[in-house]
This record gives structure tokens, sequence and C-alpha cells, in this order.
């Protein structure tokens, strides 16, 4: 029964797909990548939630706190409260900017701010770089998800399932599909979130005999060192910042037809957080009553099959792999978008959506093999990512307020930067357990200020400074 129903939710999210291309230009770029400017407040809302609340936060929160303790949810959770105040008052500025250059990917701003084909194409490289692992992570949930529903199902399967479904969602209608597939993924999985924890305090006799038991188990918010604090707070601050340099929240943004429409989202978002406490009731049933779990991805999956009937499996794991696909989707479009836009130079605009879609194939394939394949190589790479991505913030910021900044500034303080992360990562470097990402970042700004004084006379009149954002 829950595997039916589980393959009923996925057919049926499939031909919402197909309802909403009937609305699709074809050959246009613009309605491919970014729904062509026209997403109102609720649509928004839920394609941009996707984004934050996905398959890892359903699996890997729960699996986190399973695993590691108490401070990760406590880390996890502060790091959203702060997103929602920066990109507030960030995000609006991201799609005015992208408006006046009429841009569909990060690295559009970039090439239509300062003008720079080398800028460009070192931001085009970088973001794909941190890209590659970013749909393994994504690929790890769906096969939790998919094994939930009682079949030892083949990493492999799982994965090419995952993959096509991911392709036909965008190969349909572009961004459109998962905006639209993303409402009904949000419904399934918020259910799905509060009937788990909800089921977990009823069975073990409410609010306090849960928590009681849980700090029996040792589930107590306890930091061993000073250094503990130190990288939970820098991390928490390092990626709040970051958050809004990923590529696809940038696409997201770039989706809404109004800066309006953007702060209306904005305001609502913190109110996902009512999830949390059933997450957490569902990781710390997991700790009491299935101590000896194979994987602690498992926790929130197992406590369902433990507190609910069976057929409602369907549903959870149709929920969680919704959010899975939705996200890799629209990876996969930044992506694609990235590649054909600025690596590749001159393509004609009406073939610039054909290629996009050859190049997400190319990128789901390679995706695919590297999560079964090289899973440590992934779990590297996807360990400096969002250091990576931070990295984009100096230029950024740039481009919405700093008109002085220069090119060569912007440029050198991003190699600098990328550099730092990994010889950081690599040479396990720490300095009072400070983030890595903080401290490159540091760095990164301190060389685009220096380089832009020296650089500010030779590239004035190389690139021409914009509209105030």
């Amino acid at each position: 029964m829950a595997a039916f129903i589980f393959v009923s939710i996925i057919a049926f999210s499939l031909l919402l797909a197909l309802y909403v291309n009937r609305n699709a230009k074809k050959g246009d770029v613009a309605d491919f990548l970014v729904g062509g400017r026209s997403f109102g407040v609720i649509i928004l809302f839920f394609l941009a939630v996707g984004e934050i609340y996905s398959v890892a936060t359903v699996i890997g929160l729960p699996g986190s706190i399973y695993a590691k303790g108490v401070n990760y949810g406590i880390w996890f959770m502060a790091f959203l409260l702060l997103i929602y105040p920066v990109g507030y008052f960030l995000a609006p500025k991201i799609w005015r900017a992208g408006k006046t250059y009429d841009a569909m990917t990060a690295p559009d701003l970039f090439k239509s701010h300062f003008s720079s084909r080398k800028l460009e194409l070192v931001v085009a490289v970088c973001y794909l770089v941190f890209l590659v692992p970013w749909a393994q992570m994504q690929f790890q949930g769906l096969i939790v998800a998919l094994n939930a529903l009682g079949y030892e199902i083949d990493p492999i399967l799982a994965v090419i399932i995952a993959g096509t479904i991911a392709f036909v969602y965008i190969s349909i209608s572009g961004v459109k599909a998962p905006a639209m597939i993303a409402v009904l993924k949000d419904i399934l999985l918020f259910g799905a979130i509060v009937s788990v924890g909800w089921a977990a305090f009823h069975k073990l006799g409410g609010v306090e005999p849960l928590f009681a038991a849980a700090r029996d188990q040792g589930a107590s918010i306890a930091y061993a060192n000073q250094d503990e604090v130190v990288f939970s707070l820098s991390t928490i601050i390092f990626q709040s910042m970051a958050f809004y340099c990923l590529p696809f929240m940038i696409t997201i943004l770039f989706t809404s037809k109004s800066e309006g429409g953007i702060k209306r989202a904005k305001r609502f978002m913190p109110l996902y957080m009512l999830m949390f406490p059933f997450l957490i009731a569902a990781a710390y049933y997991a700790m009491i009553a299935i101590p000896d779990l194979k994987s602690p991805n498992h926790a929130f999956i197992a406590t369902a099959i433990d507190v609910l009937p069976e057929w409602s499996i369907g549903f959870i794991a149709a929920g969680a792999a919704l959010s899975g696909l939705i996200l890799i989707s629209v990876i996969s479009l930044s992506v694609g978008g990235i590649f054909t836009r600025n690596i590749v130079s001159n393509v004609p605009f009406e073939s610039q959506k054909r290629l996009s879609q050859i190049v997400i194939l190319v990128y789901l394939i390679i995706s695919m093999v590297l999560t079964v394949a090289l899973p440590s190589l992934m779990l590297n790479l996807m360990n400096t990512a969002y250091a990576g991505f931070g990295q984009m913030l100096p230029g950024l910021l740039a481009i919405l307020f700093f008109k002085r900044a220069t090119a060569s500034g912007v440029l050198l303080g991003l190699i600098v930067g990328i550099a730092a992360v990994f010889l950081m990562y690599f040479t396990d470097f720490s300095f009072y357990s400070v983030n890595i990402g903080l401290m490159a970042l540091a760095l990164n700004c301190l060389t685009v200020v220096v380089v832009s004084v020296f650089t500010q006379g030779q590239e004035n009149s190389s690139y021409k400074l914009k509209a105030d954002f």
C-alpha cells in the first residue's frame, strides 16, 4: 500500500509538470531558467522555502541530532533564524540587480556589472565545481526515502530513478515545474513532519516524558570547550551571509515578478520554524526507542515506521523524495544556465534552452556516477562547497553597494578566498577554531579592497557603474 501511494504521488507530480507546460514559451530560455520573471508571492514562497527545507533537512537534521547530539540542532535553527533577516534586506536588492542587468544566472551579474570576461569565467567555473557535490547530498536522502518503502533498493537504481524524474521535471517546463510541485511537496512534508512528531510525543506520554527520556540518553545542550562555541558561532555567522551566494538561490530570486513579492514572501518564511519541535521529537524518539540504527540518516524514517500506520509511510517517503527532486531540479537548471550563458560564449539566444537541457542531462549523469562511485571525493567537495560559495559574497556586495570595487580586485579576492579554503581544509589549519570559510572570506575582502585601490584609475573606463541597487 505504501509503495502504491508513493508511486501515485510521484505520477501526480509529473502530471502537474505537464499541466504547467501548457503555458510554457517554447524555446524561450528566460521562461525555462527563471520562469519569465513571472512568479507571484505564493509560488515564490513555496519554491524558495523548498531550497531551505530540502530532503537534507528532513533526513539530515534528525540524523545529526541522533548521531552528534542536540548541539547540531541548535546550530541549524540559529542559522535559519539568521538567514531570514539577512534575506529580507539583501534578496530584494539582488532581484533589482538581476532585473537591471537582465541576468538569469549568478555569473550574469558579475559579467554585466564589471564587463570582465575573465571574472565571469572564473566565477562560473567556481560555481560549477562546488555544485557538483550538491546534488549528491540530495541523492543520498532520496535513497533513504525510497528504502523506507520496505524494499532494499540498490543505490545505483535509486539514483537512476531520482535523476530520471528530475530531468523529466526540467525538460517539460523548466523552473515552472519544480515551482508548482513545491506546493504539493510542502503540503506532504509539513503534514508528515507534524504527524511523526505528534505520534512520537503521544507514544511516549507527552512532551515532558519524551524530553526527559532523551535527556537520560545524553540529549542535552552542552559544549565540551570554548573551541566548540567559537566554531559554532562563526559557522552560523558565515553560513547565514553565504546563503544568498548559492547560485540556485539567486536564480530563484530572479523568478519573482516584483521586488515587493520577495519581501512579502520573506516575511512568512519563519513560520516554517514551527516544524522543528516535531523534527526534534522524531530524533529523540529514535534515540530512545531505536538506539541501534544502521545509519543515523534513517532516524526520521525509522521513527515514522515505528509510530505510524504502514500505509502512511508512502506519503512521508513521497514528501521527502519530492523535496530532494525539486532541489536537484533547480540545481541542475543553475548548472545548465551557467554553462550555456557564462562558460560557452556567444551562444545564440534561441539555442540556449536546447543547450541547457543537454548540459543538465550530462550534469545529472555525472552526479549520479560520482554519488555511487566516488562518495569520499564527494564528501570532501561537499565539506568545502559552502565555504567556496561564500567567497562570492565580496563580489556580490560590490555589485550591490560598493561602486569603487574593481573587476581585478574582485577576481583576485575570489582566487585568494578559494585557495585559502582548500589550503586550510586539506592541511587541517585552525585558528582558535574559527570556521575556515569565514577566515577565507576575511582574506578575500582584504584583497578586494587593496587591489581595488591600486586598480581604480585603470579600470574606471573599462566598465560602467550601473544604477544604484
